[in-house]
C-alpha cells in the first residue's frame, strides 16, 4: 500500500550535498548525553565550554527542524544522568569529596591493621598479650620502694619462674580388667550407679577369700591420667593426686547415723591399709560435710599430707569407694570373718569392730566449731540447772570439744574415770518412731515398741545406777512423787516424734527433770527440734535449709545421748535407754566405752560375752537380749 504523505528526502548516494545534509539525533531511551526525560536549557549549554557543548550548538544551528518536533522549540528532551560526565570532571581532591570518603579510608585502614594483628597472633602466640596487656603497675610489688625514671642504679630483677608444662602419665589396666564409664556423663556416679558397677564386677556378692585381697592378676580399674608435674606450689597448697585412697560417698539414701556408722568402718580401712581417706558429699542431701563436721583431711591427713583427691571420673565402686549402696560388697560375710574376734562370744566377738568405729568417731568424725558450740551450750545449760561446775574452758581448742586424741588417748575417752564419773548425773532416752521398724518387730503386734518399755527402762536404769546417790538431798528413787524440781530421774529425751515425747513426759511426775531440744532455754537449740516424725523419703523432699537444720539437731541429740566428743569435766550421761533397731541407739554405745556400755567394768572376766544387766550403761528395750548378738555396729541396705 503506497504511503499517504510525501516521502522524506533520503539520500542514497555516497556523498550528499551540504545544503541538504541534516544531522539526525538518535531516538533512543538514552541519548549521547544520557538524559531522555530531562533536557539542557540554553543557559546550561552556554555555561559549558567543552567540545561537546560547541559541537552541540553547531549541530543545532545546522539542523533546521528537530526530529523530535515538527516546529522549532527552545529546550530539548534529556535523559536522567546527562550530568554524570560533568560530575566526573569535578576535582577528586576537593574538600567535600575527601570528607565524604574518609569513613571508607578509615575502615579500610582498620581492616588492614586487624589483619596484621591476627597474623601476628597466629605466628607468634603471646606476643600481643605481652605488648598490650602487661603494665608495670599491674605486676609490681607495692612493698618495693618507688624508683624514679632517672635512677640508673643497678638492681636485681625478680621474675616469677615459668610454670612447667604438665606431665601426664596414663595408666591403663589390661583389657580384661578395664572398667568402662563410657555410658556415664556425670561424675561422681550416684550410689545406685556404683552399686550397679559393683554388681557387674562381683556378680552380685562379695567374693570369698581374704578380705579385700588383690588377685595376682590385678584388680578391675579405670584408666588413670596422673599429672606428675612438680609445680612448686606454696606451703599449704594441694600438690599431686594421692597414690592410694579410700573414699566414702555420702548419697543421702539412708539416715545420718546409718551413714556415719558405715563411714566409720571405711575410715578404719584407710588407717589400716595406709591410705588417704576422703569424703565425697556431691550427692548428699544434708548440705556439705563441713556444714556439720570438721574437714577429714585436717583431722587425719593420711600417709600423703597435702595430696589431692582423685578425679571423680576415676573413682571405682569396688573396693576403693564405699557408700550405703555398696556397703554389702565391703562389709558382708568376708568383713565379719576378717574383723570379728574368732575366739570371742556374743558382744566380745564384735569388740574389734566396736573399737574401729569408736576410734573413727574420735579421730575423723568430729563436729565443726558451730555444731560443737551448740553441744557445749546444751551441756552447760544442763549443768547449770543441776548446779554442777562447768568444764574448764582452757582445755578446749577451736572446735569447742578439745583436740583429737592421740593413739594412747583415744581408748580412754569415755571410760569411767574419776573426772567423768562425777558428772554422770543424768540418763539419756531415745525414742524412734517414723519409718523405723524395730529389730524385734516379731515380738510386737503393731511392730512398734510400746512406750511403756521406754518409761520402765528409764526408771529401772536410774534406780539401778543411782541407788546409793542423791542430788541435793533429794530421794534417790524415781517412783517418789515430788513437787521439788528437778526431781529424779533426770533425763535428756531425744525423739523424732513430738507426740511420743509428750506422752513419755506425761508418764512421770510434773517435777521430773526431763530436758530436750524442744523445751530448751536456748532459742538456738529449740530451733533444732523436729516437728514431725522422721521418714527418709519425706525428708528428701524438704527444703535444703530444713534438712540442714534437722541434721544439726540430730548431731546435738546424739552427743547428749552418748556423751561423744565430751571434754573431761563436761556433763555426760550415765546411761542411755533406746531401741537397737535405731542406728542412733547402736552408735550411742560408742560414747561409753566397751566395758561400761555392756557392764564389763566390774573387774570380773566375762568370757561368754553376755551383757551384764546389773552394770550395763547401754540399755536396749527393743530386742532386750532375745536375739544374739545383742549389738551391731551398722546395718546393710
Amino acid at each position: 500500500m503506497p504511503p499517504k504523505g510525501p516521502l522524506p528526502d533520503i539520500l542514497v548516494s555516497g556523498r550528499p550535498s551540504r545544503s541538504n545534509y541534516r544531522v539526525l539525533t538518535p531516538r533512543t531511551p538514552h541519548s549521547r548525553a544520557g538524559r531522555a526525560e530531562e533536557g539542557f536549557t540554553e543557559v546550561e549549554l552556554e555555561n559549558f565550554d567543552d567540545d561537546e557543548a560547541k559541537e552541540y550548538r553547531t549541530q543545532t544551528q545546522q539542523q533546521s527542524q528537530p526530529l523530535l518536533s515538527p516546529n522549532s522549540r527552545g529546550p530539548g528532551y534529556r535523559s536522567r544522568g546527562d550530568d554524570h560526565e560533568l560530575r566526573a570532571k569535578e576535582g577528586f581532591f576537593r574538600p567535600a569529596s575527601i570528607w565524604g570518603k574518609l569513613p571508607l579510608f578509615g575502615g579500610s585502614l582498620l581492616a588492614v591493621v586487624l589483619l596484621g594483628l591476627f597474623a601476628v597472633s597466629i605466628q607468634r602466640p603471646g606476643t600481643l598479650e605481652k605488648i598490650l596487656l602487661q603494665s608495670p603497675e599491674e605486676f609490681s610489688d607495692p612493698s618495693e620502694p618507688y624508683v624514679p625514671a632517672n635512677d640508673h642504679t643497678a638492681r636485681p630483677v625478680y621474675t616469677d619462674a615459668p610454670l612447667p608444662s604438665p606431665s601426664i602419665v596414663e595408666t591403663r589396666p589390661p583389657p580384661g580388667l578395664l572398667i568402662s564409664y563410657e555410658n556415664y556423663s556425670s561424675f561422681p556416679l550416684t550410689g545406685d550407679e556404683y552399686r550397679h558397677e559393683c554388681a557387674k564386677i562381683m556378680g552380685g556378692f562379695m567374693h570369698h577369700g581374704e578380705f579385700w585381697e588383690e588377685s595376682h592378676m590385678g584388680s578391675p580399674d579405670v584408666v588413670h591420667h596422673d599429672d606428675v608435674t612438680n609445680y612448686h606450689l606454696p606451703e599449704g597448697e594441694l600438690t599431686k593426686v594421692c597414690s592410694s585412697t579410700i573414699t566414702y560417698l555420702l548419697d543421702g539414701h539412708v539416715g545420718l547415723m546409718a551413714d556415719l556408722a558405715l563411714m566409720a568402718q571405711a575410715a578404719a580401712f584407710a588407717r589400716e591399709r595406709n591410705r588417704t581417706f576422703f569424703v565425697d558429699d556431691t550427692h548428699w542431701t544434708r548440705g556439705k560435710w563441713t556444714d556439720h563436721f570438721q574437714s577429714v583431711q585436717g583431722l587425719e591427713p593420711g600417709p600423703e599430707p597435702g595430696c589431692r583427691p582423685p578425679p571423680p571420673e576415676e573413682l571405682v565402686a569396688c573396693p576403693r569407694t564405699a557408700s550405703s549402696r555398696t556397703a554389702k560388697y565391703h562389709m558382708g560375710h568376708s568383713f565379719s570373718e576378717e574383723y570379728e574376734d574368732p575366739y570371742g562370744h556374743q558382744v566380745n566377738r564384735l569388740r574389734p569392730i566396736y573399737e574401729r568405729a569408736r576410734e573413727s568417731f574420735e579421730r575423723v568424725i568430729r563436729p565443726n566449731a558451730h555444731t560443737a558450740e551448740l553441744i557445749r551450750n546444751a551441756r552447760k545449760a544442763l549443768a547449770d540447772l543441776l548446779s554442777l561446775p562447768a568444764a574448764p574452758s582452757h582445755e578446749a581448742n577451736s572446735d569447742g570439744i578439745g583436740p583429737a586424741p592421740t593413739d594412747s588417748e583415744h581408748t580412754a575417752r569415755g571410760s569411767s574415770t574419776d573426772s567423768t564419773a562425777e558428772q554422770q548425773l543424768y540418763i539419756a532416752v531415745h525414742i524412734r518412731k517414723g519409718d523405723r521398724v524395730p529389730d524385734g518387730y516379731m515380738f510386737y503386734p503393731d511392730k512398734q515398741i510400746p512406750l511403756k518399755s521406754y518409761v520402765d527402762g528409764a526408771r529401772e536404769t536410774w534406780d539401778r545406777l543411782y541407788h546409793n546417790q542423791s542430788l541435793d538431798g533429794l530421794p534417790n528413787k524415781s517412783s517418789g512423787r515430788l513437787d521439788h524440781y528437778p526431781a529424779p530421774p533426770i533425763m535428756w529425751l531425744a525423739s523424732d516424734s513430738p507426740a511420743a515425747a509428750r506422752e513419755f513426759v506425761g508418764a512421770f511426775p510434773p517435777a521430773t527433770a526431763v530436758f530436750s531440744l524442744e523445751h530448751h532455754i536456748d532459742s538456738q537449740l529449740r530451733a533444732l527440734a523436729p516437728s514431725t516424725e522422721y521418714v527418709q523419703a519425706e525428708f528428701d523432699q524438704e527444703p535444703p535449709g530444713e534438712r540442714i537444720r534437722l541434721t544439726r539437731g540430730m548431731i546435738v541429740d546424739f552427743a547428749m545421748l552418748s556423751g561423744m566428743w565430751a571434754w573431761p569435766g563436761e556433763i555426760v550421761p550415765g546411761a542411755v535407754v533406746c531401741g537397737v533397731g535405731s542406728n542412733v541407739c547402736r552408735l550411742a554405745a560408742l560414747g561409753f566405752g566397751f566395758e561400761r556400755a555392756f557392764g564389763f567394768d566390774d573387774d570380773v572376766d566375762h568370757p561368754m560375752g553376755n551383757i551384764n544387766r546389773e552394770r550395763r550403761r547401754w540399755v536396749d528395750v527393743d530386742v532386750d537380749g532375745r536375739i544374739e548378738p545383742a549389738w551391731h555396729a551398722f546395718e546393710l541396705h
